[in-house]
């Protein structure tokens, strides 16, 4: 019976675990595209700027 119960309860924290880290590659690939754009953004402001 409590083997079971070990069983039980490593899996649950497996999958919380896992959960985790699905959210965290998420999120870190979010920020990246984020930081991506924002450096465009910024590139193409300071280009127009020397322009005109």
């Amino acid at each position: 019976m409590r083997s079971t119960n070990a069983r039980k309860a490593i899996a649950a924290l497996a999958l919380a675990a896992f959960a985790v880290c699905l959210t965290a590659c998420n999120t870190v690939s979010g920020a990246g595209k984020d930081l991506q754009e924002a450096s465009e953004n910024t590139s193409e402001a300071i280009d127009r700027a020397i322009n005109d």
